[in-house]
């Protein structure tokens, strides 16, 4: 029996199995996608001027079409289908952020382009008094000097009322009233700039008020206030209930609370929301049509006559049809978006500026 329990000892032991992942152990190189990218720009290239398109859309989305069916098929053949699965949507990610964004960068080139050629410092110091619509001279001044005024006037309206609105909500709504205001809440945000300043325009009628930059300035009130209101409650949402309670511990009343705690922690968010709404209601049209009627002349009154701003002087130059007034339109672009821009970059500085500071 020693014999046999020595024998059984003494043989060796089998050897270890690799478990079944069923994945290779082959991969593609790291810069492989931008290899399938070049070549299915080529194909795509190829076949659309073969084929005789012209439109660099369609070869665009030819290129995009064959950059997926490349991918796709080149993984499946080297790695395995799970890795060809998984580059798949990695590719049509890619794709998807590349359709959104070369519409974007190409109107911003050319708005650039085409805005820079007539924008200088005459541009922006001068109005369009006396200019007639073919030529050359003239200048935006006016139609800033409006844009600032109203903006300025809706954005002195809309922050308070957002603000204590979303603290409400936030901090003591509770019921059927709560839930009333944000049902239209919600209903605003939705609300189309037309039908805001047609609002405006039947309480002017009743009133037997006049076209001033104030009545375009409500109707920008009336499209500001949701935004910032649900912007404010997001950020107040996500201040951490823990410094509440520790407040609320050492005695402190609530609203000294919201005051020196809830609202100092979500300044920045708040301050980030009030640009972006701002940014929201510079570029609207149609209410500034309806209630400010625009003007050739520097009018710094926005309780008195008719006002411009940047979005109907684009308009109104583009109406015109001529050379000289397009080019007058693109500048005006061009200094509307640098102004959202701006407006983008102090939001970004005070979010950053207002950040809660972690110590080590």
């Amino acid at each position: 029996m020693s014999h046999a329990t020595t024998s059984v000892q003494d043989r060796p032991a089998p050897a270890p199995t690799a478990p079944a992942t069923g994945l290779s152990s082959r991969s593609l190189p790291r810069l492989a996608p931008l290899g399938f990218a070049a070549l299915a720009i080529a194909l795509g290239v190829g076949i659309g001027a073969a084929a005789g398109w012209h439109s660099r859309v369609q070869w665009g989305l030819l290129s995009a079409l064959l950059f997926l069916t490349i991918s796709y098929v080149a993984t499946s053949v080297v790695e395995n289908k799970r890795q060809a699965k998984d580059r798949l949507a990695t590719s049509l990610v890619w794709v998807c952020f590349l359709v959104a964004v070369v519409p974007l960068a190409s109107l911003l080139w050319t708005t650039v382009s085409r805005g820079s050629e007539r924008l200088d410092g005459y541009f922006l110091t001068h109005s369009m008094a006396g200019v007639l619509g073919p030529e050359a001279s003239g200048g935006v001044y006016h139609a800033l000097i409006g844009t600032l005024e109203q903006v300025g006037i809706a954005t002195l309206i809309s922050a308070p009322l957002g603000l204590l609105t979303a603290v409400y909500l936030v901090e003591y709504g509770k019921g059927a009233l709560a839930k009333a205001v944000t049902f239209f809440v919600d209903v605003m945000t939705g609300i189309p700039s037309i039908v805001a300043g047609l609002f405006i325009l039947s309480i002017m009628l009743i009133a037997g008020l006049e076209p001033s930059g104030l009545m375009g300035a409500l109707a920008l009130t009336i499209l500001m206030l949701p935004v910032v209101v649900r912007s404010t409650e997001e950020m107040l949402k996500l201040v951490p209930n823990e410094l509440r309670e520790a407040s609320l511990a050492l005695g402190i009343p609530k609203w000294r609370t919201i005051l020196k705690v809830v609202l100092p922690t979500a300044i920045g968010g708040i301050a980030t929301g009030v640009m972006l709404a701002i940014a929201r209601i510079a570029g609207e049209t149609a209410p500034i049509i309806l209630l400010v009627f625009g003007s050739q002349l520097i009018n710094p009154n926005p309780f008195e006559g008719a006002q411009s701003s940047l979005p109907f002087y684009i308009y109104e130059q583009y109406k015109i049809g001529e050379a000289a007034s397009y080019d007058r339109a693109w500048a005006a672009a061009l200094v509307l978006i640098a102004f959202v821009m701006i407006l983008n970059l102090v939001a970004r500085g005070i979010a950053r500026w207002k950040a809660p500071k972690t110590g080590r």
